[in-house]
């Protein structure tokens, strides 16, 4: 039987982290259509509400069931807002390790939104699921989730030569294509303690009704 990531809420001080609910079509399309987000993901341009709502009620559901991975809607503790995205991808459950990426919307950049919901869900991971390794891919440019990576306490292992896509703008307004290289991460249960202190306090994991 294939081991799967349970629904799960995962709540810090500021967020709350939970499956993305159909209430979250508008908020979630506004955000992948941003330019950051098309630069360095393969998300479709443009990212129609449709798109969304086939993410949330589809593949979503879909991937958590196979046992491949899990998306949380990451949300503001007080005003509930759609301020970013966890991704776990990729997920192996023999040798327990998992893929993560994150993405933050525009609006809600510089405010540490993305170190605090990955670190939580590294930690949910450590403790609750048993895993032992976490790994983050980040394009060789793209500085700001370096330094996400480097703020939860990632070990840099090396660099995948040609292995990314990024995209570019062109003159006539379109997206252009860029092989560039992946910078690869580790995240171990025992680098969870290298990382700052008040990211690591989190609220705690309750189950979540499941998806519809």
């Amino acid at each position: 039987m294939t081991s799967t990531f349970p629904n799960i809420s995962i709540s810090t001080e500021r967020l709350v982290l939970r499956p993305l609910d159909t209430d979250d079509v508008p908020a979630l399309a506004e955000m992948l259509n941003d330019e950051q987000v098309a630069a360095w993901t393969d998300v479709p341009r443009p990212f129609t509400e449709e798109a969304a709502r086939t993410w949330i009620t589809e593949c979503a559901p879909a991937e958590r069931a196979a046992g491949d991975g899990l998306d949380l809607a990451v949300t503001e503790f007080l005003t509930q807002r759609l301020v970013g995205l966890i991704r776990l991808t990729k997920a192996n459950w023999h040798v327990r390790s998992t893929e993560m990426s994150y993405i933050v919307a525009p609006w809600a950049r510089g405010e540490g939104y993305a170190s605090e919901a990955a670190l939580a869900t590294a930690q949910w991971l450590f403790g609750d699921q048993k895993f032992e390794r976490v790994e983050l891919r980040t394009a060789a440019d793209n500085t700001a989730a370096q330094q996400v990576a480097q703020k939860i306490g990632c070990i840099s292992e090396g660099v995948l030569r040609g292995a990314c896509i990024a995209h570019v703008r062109t003159e006539d307004g379109g997206w252009s294509d860029v092989r560039t290289d992946f910078i690869v991460w580790s995240l171990l249960p025992e680098d969870i303690e290298g990382a700052d202190g008040h990211l690591a306090d989190t609220g705690g994991f309750t189950p979540y009704p499941d998806w519809n």
